[in-house]
């Protein structure tokens, strides 16, 4: 869950957003009436009674689906205080005799829970959870339609911080100024459009309105199914509420002790082994545009990249694909194997001289629109919550001696993953949470899915998050992709489900 300097779309943010996810098709269900919640009314403190004891009121929104607001603090250590809105969306349980409710996390962070289930719940989920669960999605504090990060007033703004190229070489004395003073105009401007907001959605609030959650919508312990990012505010969750778990699926999990470093390099050599893997799929096809080895294939990427920093592409729409960008390109199709086909045809294009299949790709990732609008403020929430999560120290000479390391661990990606102290150390609020292990002692089972060649949540994280977890399980999908849940085969497809509704624990890892 690093980023870019000055600033480029979520390394770690599910790829279901991107390119073209299942449609949801449960537009044949009847309308839903108008309904309620029953809260659990626990006993909670009396200051928060008021969000713990909210009635949910539910009415339809389209497809099948129910529409709410929760209430929540603004800041949990004053709950008296300012509050926020937090949107939701669910799906009542297509038996009609739901078990509970199953909550739904998609990545980013910052990517939007009530989209997902709006847009692609037969992507998030199979037959079987839909039939067993309310399948609920929320965007968490600070993401889309609940109260929202703002950084900009004009599009063009966002434009600019994305995309445009810093002067100089990168990690020269002239770039990292203008990196560093373009992520600090950046956080400036969010501070100012967001106000006191920006400074409280860090991972351990959304935890804490996840619980609230849960208790609102009547349900003792919280089941939960959370992707990428999402892994990270599971294990956040069982934290700080190990004895309200029920059964826990973590899938593409996010190491929560990993340095920025680590996880840079992690993700840099996890990227750059999926490229590998593609170039060994392409090389040899008639569509391919590479010639010779995957060695060969691999070095020509890196001087593509090197030549784009020293001369960009013009785009018919005025803007200049530099290596950022086109970075942010050529990841976006190695999130799913499925979508290798956009990569051969992105290469074969730029190799010709041409931009703009490379901005639709990265306008994609940027959920950025044709008209220049973007979908909604993920890039903005995004920053803003890894910014409050964990940040390094912003030292130049760290930087660089860092950067020398990433790119002999990874040649290709690992330049373009560097300088990521240009970012969160310029962020105008403090950050609130260490990276550090998460056990959860007392929390009930936790499923934890990793894929093997996963480009963006490397498989070591999830062994070590299964590991360290106190009663974590390790589910291993031996494949390509990041995530595997629903994408993968019946055997994880299996474990899960059987995991999430019945509460069966695999005996020890599948393999699958």
């Amino acid at each position: 869950m690093t980023r870019r300097a000055p600033a480029a779309a979520a390394v770690a943010v599910l790829a279901a957003a991107a390119l073209a996810l299942s449609g949801c098709v449960s537009w044949f269900l009847p309308p839903v009436e108008r309904s309620t919640s029953t809260p659990t009314g626990e006993q909670v403190a009396a200051e928060l009674e008021p969000y713990y004891h909210q009635v949910l009121e539910w009415t339809s929104c389209g497809a099948g689906l129910q529409c709410s607001t929760a209430i929540a603090p603004l800041d949990w250590n004053d709950p008296a205080g300012d509050r926020i809105e937090l949107a939701l969306i669910r799906q009542p349980a297509t038996s009609g005799s739901p078990i509970g409710s199953l909550l739904l996390n998609p990545g980013g962070p910052g990517a939007s829970g009530y989209d997902f289930v709006r847009d692609s719940i037969d992507y998030a989920t199979d037959e079987r959870l839909q039939s067993s669960f309310d399948v609920v999605g929320f965007d968490p504090r600070g993401v889309n339609r609940s109260t929202a990060v703002s950084c900009y007033d004009d599009p063009a703004e966002l434009d600019a911080y994305i995309y445009d190229i810093a002067p100089g070489v990168p990690g020269s004395d002239e770039w990292l100024a203008a990196a560093s003073a373009s992520t600090a105009a950046f956080g400036q401007r969010c501070l100012e459009l967001t106000g006191p907001l920006l400074g409280h959605v860090d991972t351990p609030s959304a935890a804490r309105d996840l619980d609230m959650l849960r208790a609102a919508l009547g349900d003792e312990s919280l089941n939960y199914l959370g992707y990428s990012y999402g892994t990270l505010l599971g294990q956040v969750y069982a934290e700080l509420f190990p004895e309200r778990t029920g059964r826990l699926v973590l899938d593409g999990a996010v190491d929560p002790a990993a340095t920025d470093f680590e996880a840079t390099a992690t993700q840099a050599q996890g990227f750059e082994s999926a490229l590998r893997a593609f170039l060994e799929d392409c090389i040899g096809a008639t569509d391919c545009p590479f010639d010779g080895g995957v060695d060969d294939a691999m070095a020509e990427v890196r001087a593509l990249l090197d030549t784009l920093d020293a001369s960009p592409l013009s785009a018919p729409d005025g803007r200049r694909l530099g290596s950022s960008a086109m970075f942010t390109a050529i990841i976006l199709p190695l999130y799913t194997e499925s979508n290798w086909v956009y990569l051969r045809q992105l290469f074969a294009s730029v190799f010709s001289g041409d931009a703009e299949y490379a901005f639709q790709l990265a306008d994609t990732y940027n959920r950025r629109s044709p008209d220049g609008t973007y979908l909604d403020n993920q890039t903005e929430a995004f920053i803003s919550i890894n910014c409050l999560d964990a940040r390094g120290d912003g030292s130049v000479a760290t930087m660089r001696a860092e950067a020398a390391e990433l790119r002999e661990l990874a040649p290709v990606f690992g330049p373009q993953m560097s300088w990521g102290g240009t970012g969160c150390p310029n962020w105008p609020v403090p950050a609130v949470r260490e990276r550090a292990p998460i056990v959860a002692p007392g929390s009930s089972d936790i499923l934890v899915i990793g894929t093997t060649n996963d480009p963006a949540t490397p498989y070591a994280w999830a062994v070590t998050v299964a590991e360290t977890l106190q009663n974590g399980h390790l589910v291993t999908f031996d494949g390509e992709g990041h995530t595997a849940y629903n994408k993968s085969n019946d055997c994880v497809n299996d474990a899960v489900d059987d995991f999430l509704i019945e509460g069966t624990v695999p005996d020890g890892d599948p393999r699958c």
